[in-house]
């Protein structure tokens, strides 16, 4: 949750004085690990659009549309994310947290083993595809319905002169995902020819994703259903609210608060999945050496996520944010000569970047979700990050990339500065209203 300079609301965010306490670290842990395994979900099918599905789903395509095709397949998942928000927060209200937890993991572990076991267009033709894409959608709806609350419950058990620091752990677990899963599709590429790759062992991310989301799952129960985890709940009216009901009270704050994020959710697909796409068009660098210097960055990211938290309890979330979109947009400019130059520029282009998300993810949840009422705070929380995500992450690599095959790199530009421009100006408008408050 977001600190800021809203005494009020400060105050507001604290859990009541008296009742039952849970352990931030404890919190930590289940936050970690949830997130780590939805975005290794994710990002598998990400690289998957570039390294696989080009060969095995669109071989009638170039190489090019073959990617854009994946990119499209791809953003359908951020698309259903916000329905999948709304019926699994109705499952919760009707049948609790742990039915609603479990059916939408199952439900992306199902669709993610889905994808692993499709046989390409070769065996079904355009079946394929479509089966792919639903299997898309399906992981988008899982995704929503797997909010739990526990980035809300960590901020609010977490000392006040800390709360930043304990923010950063619910975005920990995007770099960790995208790191593992460069790990092993680098692992498969340097074990297996490209022919066995092609044919069978692209399969295997998708096996160990469905695994971890079953060990996630785990971990996860084991402090949601707890007593401590749902006194603490109750008592800080943390409640599954209709998505009607948000939409209609709330719908200002929802959207201010996805656009106030909207620079590090635009900069986080340009820096994961679009230079692996850019660079295998152009042939400028073998792919093995592209997914290690990734992993470099990955690493970065971790750091700079975790040095976050450090940044913002010492000049505030919202300074954080605004500063990092400011360089944000002028790391946009150098974009075009980073990603047309040499090997080593390229590589410039995701180590630089991956420092630039760190910091700027690693405060962009919440940066205005102290605008909500404490009872809107828990569905409030979920639906500003699909609309987010929506905004600034699902499009970018199909934009990217299609619109720099035509026009140049420049189209990297100016999404970049776009989404620093919207973020800058949500937070005026954010503290505009908190003065007029």
């Amino acid at each position: 949750m977001a600190s800021t300079t809203n005494s009020s609301s400060t105050h507001d965010m604290q859990t009541p004085a008296g009742h039952s306490s849970v352990a931030p670290s404890e919190i930590a842990i289940g936050v970690v690990i949830g997130r780590a395994s939805e975005h290794f979900d994710f990002f598998v099918f990400g690289i998957a659009c570039v390294l696989v599905f080009p060969g095995v789903f669109f071989p009638f395509a170039s190489s090019l549309e073959g990617m854009l095709y994946g990119f499209a397949i791809f953003s359908m998942a951020f698309i259903a994310r916000p329905f999948g928000t709304a019926l699994f927060m109705n499952i919760q209200r009707r049948w609790g947290r742990s039915v609603k937890l479990t059916t939408s993991l199952f439900l992306l572990g199902t669709a993610t083993a889905g994808i692993a076991f499709l046989p390409g267009y070769g065996t079904l033709g355009g079946a394929s595809i479509f089966l792919l894409a639903m299997f898309r959608i399906l992981q988008g709806f899982a995704l929503g319905g797997s909010w739990d609350g526990l980035p809300s419950l960590l901020v609010l058990n977490a000392p006040r002169a800390k709360r930043s620091w304990y923010a950063m752990m619910g975005q920990l677990g995007a770099p960790i995902g995208f790191l593992i899963a460069n790990l092993l599709f680098f692992y498969l590429i340097h074990s297996v020819s490209s022919e066995d790759f092609q044919a069978w062992a692209w399969r295997y991310p998708f096996f160990v994703a469905f695994a971890i989301n079953v060990v996630a799952l785990f971990a996860r129960l084991r402090l949601v259903l707890t007593e401590e985890y749902t006194m603490a709940l109750e008592e800080s009216e943390l409640e599954p609210i209709s998505t009607r009901e948000m939409l209609d009270k709330q719908g200002p704050n929802i959207f201010l608060g996805a656009f106030a994020a909207l620079a590090s959710y635009a900069l986080f697909h340009i820096v994961t999945i679009f230079p692996l796409s850019w660079i295998l068009l152009g042939e400028s660098q073998l792919i093995g050496n592209v997914l290690i210097v990734q992993v470099f960055g990955a690493c970065i990211g971790i750091v700079a996520t975790i040095l976050s938290g450090v940044i913002a309890d010492r000049i505030g979330k919202r300074t954080t944010v605004s500063l990092m979109a400011v360089l944000i947009a002028i790391f946009a400019l150098f974009a075009p000569l980073l990603m047309s130059g040499t090997p080593v520029m390229q590589d410039a282009f995701i180590l630089i970047g991956f420092a630039l998300l760190g910091i700027s993810y690693g405060q962009a949840s919440g940066t205005v979700t102290a605008n909500f009422e404490r009872r809107f705070r828990y569905a409030g929380a979920a639906l500003t990050s699909d609309f987010a995500w929506l905004f600034g992450a699902a499009f970018a690599p199909l934009i990217a990339l299609g619109l720099s095959v035509h026009f140049g790199l420049v189209a990297v530009s100016l999404y970049l500065i776009s989404g620093a421009v919207c973020t800058l100006l949500a937070l005026r408008i954010n503290k505009h209203l908190e003065a007029v408050d």
